[in-house]
């Protein structure tokens, strides 16, 4: 049983680390898959493939290396001078997009509860605070909420879809766009989702000694991340193509089944921005107590404190710049995933002398402590 509690766990918080606000919205999936027409339930069946695969597998191998942060898994990918500098971009990505994805919280506050830009900033904050205290059990207590909620919301959205005339769309709506940018979508959008979610999921399995469940949670937490993109996806083309024209697509589909399906939407929105930025603060304060000689209590606030004040300003023209960056940078790093190898680790504690034969490709990481 306690098994199987942990699977679910991974599960939910690896699906609740992908599923951020882009996704919630239906932003990202139309960009990636839905724009494509027909061809979009295969390039789906792709990524999801592809997240069942490389997610589990990226998880296994930082619980055998033993790997603390993302920046030690990307030193074993990479090398240790290669993998801290793209450590390093990853840092930068990832407070510029909870910079971003803290503003959201503020608009959908000021927006539709009628409460200050500023009370959304801080409420996000000083909720992720408390919840940090708790650690990794935290993120995997919100996430274990709000997950199950948004399947079952997917679950109502593809019922009522059902009922329209247009619910066979997906299967023949036809598109301009070109078919070798349709069948890149789903590699590019996995690969940056992945690139991402390392920081909560290279600690996650570091805090987990069950491989089972891992691997498991990995497999299930892939193919939940597939039925999403597959419900949005089927909802949002019998809306097409008027549905471009919309900055919250599935917001405008959601809307349309009643002031409470929409009120749990915005909920729910508000729920994976806050659930994601909890995640990704954490992956950054795990890879900071690294290199900084401060306590991990004062290294939280103090990322928060900066995701606060770049919320501000105009971060994401300078974010636009450095996607494509980080865009390419993921690829490459899919493919040093998919080459490195699944090391077996030890049998008992008397492999040890023989670590070195053992992780041939796998070693665990170490570090020297700076003075």
């Amino acid at each position: 049983m306690k098994t199987k509690v942990r699977t679910l766990q991974i599960a939910f918080t690896y699906i609740g680390t992908i599923v951020g606000a882009g996704f919630a919205t239906g932003q990202e999936i139309l960009q990636f898959f839905t724009q494509y027409g027909r061809w979009a339930m295969l390039t789906i069946l792709v990524s999801t493939m592809l997240f069942m695969w490389l997610g589990t597998k990226m998880m296994i191998i930082a619980q055998r290396i033993k790997a603390e942060s993302y920046e030690d898994f990307n030193r074993h990918l990479f090398g240790d001078y290669a993998g801290s500098l793209i450590s390093l971009f990853t840092l930068i990505i990832l407070i510029g997009v909870n910079s971003i994805m803290l503003a959201g919280a503020g608009a959908i506050f000021e927006e539709h509860l009628g409460l200050h830009y500023q009370t959304g900033l801080l409420l996000t904050i000083v909720g992720s605070y408390f919840l940090l205290r708790r650690g990794i059990s935290g993120i995997m207590q919100i996430n274990s909420t709000v997950v199950p909620l948004m399947l079952t919301l997917s679950i109502i959205i593809v019922i009522n879809t059902l009922k329209i005339p247009e619910a066979g769309h997906f299967l023949w709506l036809d598109t301009e766009r070109s078919p070798i940018r349709a069948w890149l979508s789903p590699i590019l959008y996995t690969a940056f989702n992945l690139g991402m979610a390392q920081a909560v999921l290279v600690p996650l399995a570091r805090h987990t000694k069950d491989v089972r469940a891992l691997k498991w949670g990995g497999i299930l937490g892939g193919a939940g991340i597939g039925f999403m993109l597959l419900t949005a996806h089927f909802a949002m083309s019998s809306q097409m193509p008027g549905i471009l024209q919309f900055e919250i697509p599935m917001g405008s589909i959601a809307f349309q089944l009643g002031s409470i399906v929409q009120i749990v939407y915005l909920l729910l929105i508000s729920l994976e921005i806050f659930s994601t930025f909890v995640a990704d603060i954490y992956g950054v304060t795990v890879q900071l107590k690294q290199h900084l000689a401060i306590a991990p209590k004062l290294i939280t606030p103090g990322v928060m404190i900066i995701c606060y004040a770049l919320s501000q300003f105009g971060f994401s023209s300078l974010l636009s710049l450095f996607y494509p960056i980080f865009g390419g940078l993921s690829i490459v790093w899919v493919y040093k995933l998919i080459l490195s190898p699944m090391t077996p680790p030890p049998k008992n504690k008397n492999d040890s002398k023989d670590s070195g034969h053992i992780y041939l490709h796998a070693k665990p990481v170490t570090r020297t402590t700076r003075k």
